[in-house]
């Protein structure tokens, strides 16, 4: 209950609108033209666990909490953030990942209220890291039980090749703009079955 209090204060101090944050997110991705791989990855990172971590870490008081970065917390700070995530993803995803220079051209001309330099991405990544407590594993996010279960019912289903991938990503970014979704993308197994069958149900029946 108080890390949901704390999450929600953010929020209110911040000014913070988690649909435009996510709707950021997704156009930075289209814009880079990253993989859906790393689109999810990232998406994992941002929204299921350095926005729930960041009350917590804020709180504890150490000396990167302090941080400008963090003080105050505005929607151009979280941002940045949401570009941090992408950048990491690209690094784990790609062997030949994207170039700071290219999350900072896109910064500039997206953020209009604020110009982060090469060094402030640097900073951002730093702490971004430190909320997540270096731990980056992407094993277990909903996209990766989505796919799998999309390529198994293809198998064992006619009904399967009718299925569109594209569309359940879709669905997906719609559940992240939701606020009151955000514990089921705890439970990715469960969150990717859903879709996939919320997906049939809608389009070809009980």
């Amino acid at each position: 209950m108080e890390e949901i209090e704390m999450e929600m204060e953010i929020g209110t101090e911040s000014g913070l609108d988690r649909v435009a944050m996510v709707e950021f997110f997704i156009h930075s991705a289209e814009l880079l033209q990253v993989s859906a791989i790393v689109k999810y990855s990232a998406f994992s990172f941002f929204v299921d666990r350095f926005f729930p971590s960041l009350p917590t870490f804020i709180e504890a008081g150490g000396t990167s909490s302090s941080s400008w970065l963090l003080r105050p917390l505005t929607q151009n700070t979280f941002h940045l953030f949401a570009l941090i995530s992408l950048w990491i993803s690209t690094k784990i995803h790609y062997s030949r990942p994207l170039s700071v220079a290219s999350f900072k051209s896109l910064a500039n001309s997206s953020i209009k209220e604020h110009h982060f330099t090469t060094r402030n991405f640097l900073e951002a990544e730093v702490l971004f890291m430190q909320v997540l407590n270096f731990e980056i594993g992407t094993a277990n996010i909903a996209f990766f039980f989505l796919q799998e279960l999309w390529v198994q019912f293809k198998g064992v289903a006619k009904v399967g090749e009718l299925i569109s991938i594209e569309v359940c990503m879709d669905i997906m970014d719609l559940l992240y703009e939701k606020e009151e979704m955000s514990v089921h993308f705890r439970s990715p197994k469960s969150l990717a079955a859903s879709i996939l069958v919320g997906y049939l149900i809608c389009n070809h029946g009980p």
